[in-house]
């Protein structure tokens, strides 16, 4: 029986979470530190911010820097509602200034985002034509960002239906990696509106993550992003720090789980002793 090649080594799934998307900075700083860098992406809201500046050739510092810059972390602050509480066309901007070619077929590496077609209730995966409305779409928090009207279709974040997009790009890669960034684990005390909004909705998400993990050749779900809210984008090094050491601490055991050959194993263990 004949079975098809995979036509990329790595893969990387990266799902939403708001500010705790910035794991996702440090898990793809990790892996660059180690030879790893994946090969096709797909995320669903923060994590298709972050897959479409890296899809775009940037690197994983520099889209820390632009999360870090006070443009995005004055972005990020609660307003008068209108049809959203925040005006995500200010994302746009960023978009446009970053990454500049509004297409998904003008990115340097292959990029899928999740998105939820309100209209028909359903999940979809976009891939090609308009990239930046797509982005949009995938990062557009019902309530706290304004939908957003596509062809006369009302599209909101794609992490509501289909948080960590994993069969988009399952049968084209040998390896996936997921990056889960909302644990759920038990909570001794939530108080406060904002606190139990956060929670109930990261476990509402969770449901829809489950299948999706189970896909992942690894997984990198690190149990510290509970300590940090949707909009903590001030506390973008931490966050950041935490995707770096929950990648870094696990290396050898991803190198284990997806059997890569001894020699960058040798590498990985002699740069962890020597640090």
């Amino acid at each position: 029986m004949y079975i098809k090649p995979k036509p990329y080594k790595f893969g990387i799934a990266l799902s939403g979470g708001g500010a705790r998307g910035i794991v996702h900075i440090g898990v793809l700083e990790a892996l660059h530190k180690y030879g790893i860098r994946p090969e096709i992406i797909s995320g669903a809201s923060a994590g298709a911010l972050v897959g479409a500046f890296y899809a775009s050739g940037m690197e994983p510092l520099e889209i820390l820097e632009v999360v870090k810059s006070n443009k995005m972390v004055k972005m990020f602050k609660w307003q008068l509602p209108s049809n959203g509480l925040i005006d995500i066309k200010k994302i746009l901007s960023l978009l446009e200034s970053c990454i500049g070619s509004d297409d998904f077929s003008n990115l340097k590496k292959p990029f899928y985002c999740s998105v939820v077609n309100l209209n028909s209730g359903q999940s979809e995966i976009k891939s090609e034509g308009k990239l930046f409305q797509w982005v949009l779409a995938s990062a557009s928090i019902p309530v706290i960002f304004e939908p957003q009207i596509i062809d006369g279709i009302t599209y909101v974040d794609g992490g509501l239906l289909n948080n960590l997009p994993v069969d988009c790009i399952r049968d084209q890669c040998r390896i996936l990696i997921g990056v889960h960034v909302n644990h759920n684990g038990p909570e001794e005390s939530i108080s406060g509106i904002k606190a139990i909004a956060e929670r109930t909705l990261r476990l509402a998400m969770g449901q829809n993550v489950r299948e999706s993990l189970s896909k992942c050749d690894f997984v990198i779900d690190p149990p510290e992003t509970r300590k940090f809210n949707t909009f903590d984008f001030k506390k973008a090094d931490e966050i950041f720090k935490i995707g770096f050491e929950e990648t870094e601490k696990r290396i050898l055991q991803m190198f284990d789980s997806i059997d890569l050959n001894q020699v960058v194993k040798e590498k990985a263990n002699r740069t962890i002793l020597e640090e």
